[in-house]
């Protein structure tokens, strides 16, 4: 039995490629979707080093501002009878109709709304920031009580890799909200406070 090799043309996108001095790259990305656009694994964990700066202190101010106008206990924190399990499966319901708040109770968060943000900015900001640190031995050195809470530096890698991931899906689920809702309306009221309200259904 003879066997036949496949051979599958890429699109130029992801896989083989060609860049633009015409030498054919094998990198999974192009240089226009990557940082740095040349392949340089230093220069990667400068600006990967770079953005973590910015994600932790941009989650600290958050935090403090959020707790000092009270927006978590006011605006996130789920009240009482949101958290049972027929309410959270009527609003998992509803979002697959692509049925969305309206009238007031467009201007309030929903419980998937809560608990999406609250796992984003108390679990998911917060591991992926310590898991990165653990990955340091200068920090193991100073901090080794890191490698003992994540099980050692390989296991904190993939630990850090899935919550890149579900970063990932939060950013691509949240955008895909915002084309859904009306991304006029939606991104408008981000930028200038002003938003319209969605009128009430009739049924």
């Amino acid at each position: 039995m003879t066997c036949r090799k496949l051979k599958t043309e890429t699109t130029g996108v992801l896989g083989r490629w060609q860049d633009s001095q015409g030498n054919i790259q094998t990198r999974a990305f192009p240089h226009w979707a990557t940082i740095p656009s040349y392949y340089s694994l230093s220069g990667a964990r400068r600006w990967h080093l770079a953005f973590a700066w910015i994600l932790s202190l941009g989650a600290i101010a958050y935090w403090l501002t959020s707790l000092l106008n009270r927006h978590i206990q006011r605006d996130l924190a789920p009240r009482k009878g949101e958290l049972r399990p027929s309410h959270i499966w009527h609003d998992i319901k509803q979002h697959a109709r692509l049925r969305f708040p309206t009238g007031e109770a467009a201007t309030r968060y929903n419980i998937l709304q809560k608990l999406a943000y609250l796992g984003v900015i108390f679990a998911l900001i917060p591991v992926v920031i310590l898991t990165g640190l653990t990955m340091s031995p200068a920090m193991d050195a100073a901090w080794p009580w890191l490698l003992d809470l994540f099980g050692g530096r390989q296991s904190a890698r993939s630990i850090h890799f899935i919550c890149a991931m579900l970063f990932a899906l939060f950013i691509l689920v949240h955008l895909i909200m915002v084309l859904l809702a009306g991304p006029i309306n939606e991104v408008r009221s981000m930028i200038t406070g002003r938003y319209r309200l969605p009128g009430e259904r009739t049924k």
